[in-house]
């Protein structure tokens, strides 16, 4: 009897740490655990391993859970047969199950829910035992069940996607549950895993600059006429970049009557990024080494752009204007013949979540860019191209750069669809 209490006593412990587990797994992601990696956290390796791939670890600890608690259930029921009548064992198969709910459901998965990057740390070794152990029986099982299914079932078993995510805010929404703004934000964290540095970047030509042999009152000029408190600094061209120069730096100076010292004396370091990296792993960057503003640049080494912390908040929770911040020309402007007037520099994420489109955004990174892709030269002004069923027209043309589109449906596309 004594080892079968202490039995159904292991189990229960067994089924709170997998349920424990799960909530902690569930909830990580896999920014987070590259995050957790960085720091040297212990198990953070076998960690992001699970979050490459959680599908095949989640069904494990599913089968594992449902093994313990049916097995401690079996064992209850046997014991309260030999000392219980069928209403005793009744009643006692009644308050096991509370016990269980209350201990594993409740208490178990709660702490993994508040204290996530803890329990995840210390049960990843257990989690990638049980994935390697049960990864065949449970691909089994899931794919007898998608052949007993209507529709072949889900391949990967009952694990949600980032696409039920988002299917569920959707719903919320509609429902009335969670707000506009909450759902717009939902998509945008999704969305930011996927973006890549030069899709958010200011592009060269518009960064502001100022040269090296300028003096702090010169450069004050440049800070005070374009608002911003950081600038970079340059020296002969764009391509070398000596430093950024902060404005708090500028007014020290200036109050200490150093008004003809160099900037160059002044500049904090530069920071480096490749336009192909992506803008969730920058952020992450930023918060650890403290920094605000980074050069991006291509893969000669040339300087193809730059992003501020600004930037990427902004992808995640919109547009941030400040005191300083004027209205500006809308980036997109619809007419009344239905066309569209878009800002050359519009992103084409953007484009395709107002058009409802799937222009590739590995080809290209902006409205003006695409023209120049499509066209393979420099588009003079009312030069158009098509793709894909849309009209784009070169509005204004500034020396080299487009300045504004105008997009529309093409014509013959729309009397082709019609027929």
């Amino acid at each position: 009897m004594s080892v079968m209490v202490a039995c159904v006593a292991a189990l229960v412990v067994l089924g709170a740490v997998l349920a424990m587990a799960e909530a902690s797994i569930s909830r990580m992601s896999r920014v987070r655990a590259a995050a957790l990696k960085e720091q040297e956290r212990r198990n953070a390796v076998l960690l992001e391993q699970i979050e490459l791939d959680p599908a095949p670890y989640l069904n494990s600890i599913y089968l594992a859970v449902m093994l313990a608690q049916n097995g401690s259930a079996i064992l209850v029921a046997r014991l309260a047969s030999w000392y219980f009548d069928d209403l005793g064992i009744t009643l006692l198969s009644v308050g096991f199950t509370l016990v269980y709910f209350i201990v594993v459901e409740a208490m178990a998965k709660t702490f993994g829910i508040l204290h996530s990057d803890r329990a995840a740390l210390a049960l990843a070794p257990i989690v990638w035992v049980l994935g390697r152990i049960l990864a065949l029986p449970t691909r089994g099982l899931i794919g007898i069940a998608n052949i007993l299914l209507p529709g072949k079932g889900l391949k990967q078993g009952p694990f949600v996607s980032a696409q039920d995510i988002r299917s569920m805010a959707e719903v919320g929404h509609e429902e009335g549950v969670i707000e506009e703004t909450e759902k717009e934000m939902i998509h945008s964290i999704f969305a930011f895993g996927d973006t890549f540095v030069r899709e958010v970047m200011v592009p060269r030509p518009d960064i502001v600059t100022i040269e090296a042999d300028r003096t702090v009152d010169g450069a004050m000029e440049v800070v005070l006429s374009n608002k911003f408190s950081r600038v970079p600094v340059f020296r002969g061209d764009l391509d070398h970049i000596v430093g950024v120069l902060h404005e708090k730096d500028i007014l020290a100076a200036l109050y200490a009557g150093h008004r003809d010292q160099p900037v160059t004396e002044l500049v904090r370091p530069a920071h480096f990024v490749p336009e192909t990296s992506r803008a969730a792993a920058l952020l992450r960057r930023m918060q650890r080494e403290q920094f605000h503003m980074a050069m991006v640049v291509d893969e000669h080494g040339s300087t193809s752009g730059l992003v501020t912390l600004e930037n990427l908040l902004e992808e995640l929770v919109g547009n941030i204007a400040d005191e300083h911040d004027v209205d500006e020309e809308k980036d997109v402007e619809r007419l009344a013949d239905g066309t569209y007037r878009v800002d050359a520099s519009v992103s084409i994420r953007e484009l395709n979540d107002l058009l409802d489109t799937e222009f590739p955004r590995e080809r290209w990174n902006t409205v003006g860019g695409l023209m120049f892709g499509v066209l393979g030269t420099i588009p003079t002004q009312g030069e158009a191209v098509s793709l894909d069923g849309w009209r784009f027209t070169a509005e204004k043309v500034q020396g080299r750069r487009v300045t504004t589109v105008l997009v529309r449906r093409d014509p013959v596309s729309a009397a082709t669809e019609e027929e």
